[in-house]
């Protein structure tokens, strides 16, 4: 098993819609290529070897290697607008939807750090139109974080001053996980999601019950 499929766990992107088996392999190849050595450095050769394929049978596929960075961008960014929307749609209060939206993107981070890393920092490497889609996707979830925030004001349950400037802060600390993690480390992606959402509460000025959970 791959570096990129042992790293997806549960919260992460299984690959499973991409089709066929020759595609997904080209896939996993490049995500784990882009993760190592960046998508610049990265040669189309360097992805067909690791999936065991020749450079032609690459391009039966994928047009070209922008067209794989766009589609894994792709997947991740819904993988985690889903994990965000669940958390913000969810029953509970303000406090308990931003902790499980916190917790559950930071175990997404951390579980699929491969991926992430691919995700999240490369964004940059994709041509305008690729770009401009999933921009529009990261909006999306900003959306979703502001929003559990915006309903814990109005609650009076935070206390937030500048409710843009906090949601940036908290989708940095999340998505920064990716950069540092390592399964090898003294945590889980469990136990640093349940940090983070503490961290989080605390953040916003959030009443916790004891023993740190959300009210």
């Amino acid at each position: 098993m791959s570096t990129a499929e042992q790293t997806a766990g549960e919260e992460g992107p299984t690959w499973g819609e991409v089709t066929p088996d020759a595609a997904r392999r080209l896939l996993i190849a490049a995500v784990e290529a882009f993760a190592e050595r960046g998508y610049h450095a990265t040669t189309t050769r360097d992805i067909a070897g690791r999936a065991g394929m020749s450079p032609a049978a690459l391009y039966i596929h994928y047009k070209t290697k922008e067209e794989l960075l766009h589609r894994i961008s792709r997947i991740g960014h819904e993988r985690a607008l889903g994990i965000l929307r669940t958390a913000a749609s969810g029953e509970g209060s303000p406090t308990v939807r931003l902790a499980d939206a916190v917790s559950s993107f930071v175990r997404w981070h951390a579980g699929g750090r491969t991926t992430a890393r691919v995700v999240q920092y490369e964004l940059d490497s994709l041509g305008p139109e690729a770009r401009a889609e999933i921009v529009a996707l990261r909006r999306q979830c900003d959306a979703q974080v502001r929003e559990i925030i915006e309903d814990g004001v109005a609650a009076g349950d935070f206390e937030v001053l500048d409710v843009r400037g906090t949601t940036l802060a908290v989708l940095s600390l999340c998505i920064d996980v990716a950069r540092w993690f390592n399964t090898e480390g003294p945590w889980t992606p469990d136990e640093v999601g349940a940090l983070y959402a503490d961290l989080v509460l605390r953040m916003v000025g959030a009443e916790r019950a004891p023993g740190g959970e959300g009210r």
